[in-house]
């Protein structure tokens, strides 16, 4: 069973073809990796990436690294 989620919130990562704000996951089950659907900055494409592809950037005006 396969379950997608909207990410409803700003978030940011780093990918290998630059910048782009996560849109969506998708959740194949505990055997597949998570994929997260970005929209790139720079070349406004859209992209599906796996979960060890990404790197979350921090918005340091909401959250305090510790």
């Amino acid at each position: 069973m396969s379950v997608i989620h909207e990410i409803e919130q700003v978030l940011w990562v780093e990918t290998p073809h630059g910048m782009g704000q996560a849109l969506f996951l998708m959740d194949y089950g505990v055997h597949e990796n998570t994929i997260w659907v970005v929209a790139l900055e720079d070349s406004k494409e859209i992209k599906h990436y796996n979960s060890r592809q990404l790197k979350i950037c921090w918005n340091h005006t909401i959250f305090e690294k510790s």
